[in-house]
């Protein structure tokens, strides 16, 4: 019988509760206590299973919970570990929908979050509160306060420490403090344009609860990247952040080949090459993973589509690339048109509080927008590529949104070529000369949102090269198709005001120059010509010889 899917659930016992299809990944647990970090941060992108994981973190460890029927039958119960469920108090903070436009709203969201915690412990030490103490006193204080939501910036910027205080007075044993997606109202604080309003905020929300607390036993956090190193964590010597690139904890966030196949498989599926092609491709230490939000949605449904869309830094990532300078926006069409790069960046620094084109490279593979393909020891060089199709359709997006064309009219002007529709396709290529944003780069322009389009939504159906040598000469595009089903496309570029005599000009250069030379089978010769925001096309369709 198949059991129901965790689709929008990412809490341990609901999914346990419900009997809905799980993935064992409770050896996580065993690895936050071998590791023994006092305060470690763990950098994923969002969607890839850190609430869940968290959530399972607390429900093993939790005092004042009996999650021993939980736990049954799963990978931590046949360790040595075992006996220590339901050992420790455990203070857990999802932040994860802490997003809002203005200041005053994150605060009161941010207080909602650590305001379930306070009724939590408030119910545990009802009746054995001494206010005599300084510790219980300075709880019923911010309780009171955060129960009618009278929102004081000093005292909820010290609410998890004294919350840890106390719990720790009540149980005389420190307690484990869970922060999951720590960064996410960061983000929100950035996109929002109210990040200076608040990073004396978060420093002492965030620094002020972890550093040298005598109170704390450990902490796990997750999040996007180290946000905020120069502040939140300037005084935290002792934290240490796992990345991608880190081998400790690789296997716990996001789904193996194995485990991917046989989810999918329970559910009647297969995991052939057009799912690895689609959902696969990330590199997580050593571990090859799918993308575990997307696998779930297919299982669902038996469609292939672009199921993740990362919402929380969509905002960050697509004003950033915009924003760029020509040094990263080279390396980025090396990137997309041979489909590796090699980069140099920081993965535990933080693009927020130094933006360059390190720390960008950095929060694109902490985002899950690259993946990192090789590293040299000892060294911030590392290989990336994009990891799979759906992100490829991401970063298509980007690219409509430079051209200031959506990104399915993009993708429908590719169809159309391949439908060999020419007239189809210069409608579409036509709007994107007119958004161009000065007569003089019109024709560069568009020329370059139409090999980085092509090369984003073609990849796997075309090899695509831009000014190589073919024939007698160096065609502008040449579109090598790997499958006899398509055209091989040929395309030729010039600017002019006869825009009627050059778009001819240019077919008969390709034509002249033999730029299909090698090609064998079916092949779309296209000659464009640009005069400012006109545009015109000529073509012919051959027959090579090989």
């Amino acid at each position: 019988m198949k059991k129901l899917l965790p689709i929008g659930i990412d809490s341990f016992r609901e999914i346990r509760e419900t009997d809905r299809y799980y993935v064992d990944k409770t050896l996580v647990i065993r690895d936050f206590f071998e590791f023994g970090d006092k305060v470690a941060l763990i950098t994923r992108p969002r969607r890839f299973g850190k609430t869940l994981n968290m959530t399972t973190v607390m429900e093993f460890f939790d005092v004042t919970a009996d999650s021993k029927g939980l736990f049954e039958g799963l990978a931590i119960m046949g360790t040595e570990y075992s006996d220590l469920i339901n050992s420790r108090p455990v203070l857990f903070f999802s932040f994860k929908d802490c997003k809002a436009r203005t200041a005053e709203s994150l605060l009161f969201q941010i207080a909602d979050v650590v305001a379930t915690e306070y009724t939590k412990y408030s119910k545990v030490f009802e009746g054995q509160i001494d206010l005599s103490n300084d510790i219980f006193c300075s709880f019923s204080l911010i309780h009171k306060k955060l129960r009618h939501r009278d929102i004081n910036v000093d005292f909820l910027a010290i609410s998890i420490k004294e919350l840890m205080r106390a719990v720790c007075e009540h149980y005389k044993t420190k307690p484990i403090v869970l922060i999951d997606e720590y960064d996410q109202p960061i983000l929100s604080s950035v996109e929002h344009g109210y990040h200076d309003e608040l990073k004396d905020f978060f420093s002492g929300f965030y620094g002020g609860a972890l550093k040298g607390q005598a109170s704390l036993h450990q902490a796990l956090l997750t999040g996007i990247q180290r946000v905020a190193k120069e502040s939140i964590f300037s005084q935290l010597n002792n934290v240490k952040v796992y990345t991608v690139c880190d081998t400790r904890y690789s296997q716990h966030f996001g789904l193996t080949k194995g485990e991917a196949g046989e989810l999918l498989s329970h559910f009647g599926l297969g995991l052939g090459d057009a799912v690895k092609m689609k959902y696969d491709g990330y590199i997580f230490g050593k571990e090859e993973m799918y993308n575990p939000w997307s696998i779930l949605y297919y299982a669902e449904t038996g469609a292939l589509e672009n199921y993740w869309v990362n919402t929380s830094t969509n905002f960050l990532i697509r004003k950033s690339i915009s924003e760029a300078g020509s040094m990263f926006r080279e390396g980025f069409d090396k990137l997309v048109a041979e489909g590796a790069w090699e980069i140099d960046t920081d993965l535990t620094c933080s693009f927020i509080e130094l933006a360059n084109d390190d720390t960008l490279w950095g929060l694109l593979i902490n985002s899950g927008y690259l993946t990192v393909v090789s590293r040299e020891v000892g060294s911030t060089a590392m290989t990336v590529r994009i990891p799979n199709g759906e992100v490829r359709f991401e970063f298509l997006k980007i690219i409509a949104g430079w051209s200031g064309v959506g990104s399915k009219q993009l993708d429908k002007m590719f169809r159309f070529l391949l439908a060999r529709d020419l007239e189809g396709f210069m409608r579409i290529y036509q709007e994107i000369v007119l958004t161009c944003t000065s007569f003089a780069g019109a024709k560069e322009n568009a020329y370059h949102m139409l090999f980085l389009g092509m090369c984003i939504t073609l990849t796997g159906l075309y090899r695509i090269t831009s000014n190589i040598e073919a024939g007698h000469g160096r065609s502008d595009i040449r579109m090598e198709s790997l499958s006899a089903a398509r055209p091989h496309i040929v395309i030729e570029f010039k600017q002019g005001e006869d825009i009627d005599g050059l778009k001819d000009a240019a077919l008969a250069q390709i034509m002249e120059n033999r730029y299909y030379a090698g090609l064998s089978g079916e092949c779309l010769c296209i000659g464009i010509a640009h005069d400012k925001k006109r545009c015109a096309a000529a073509h012919q369709l051959m027959h090579c010889g090989g």
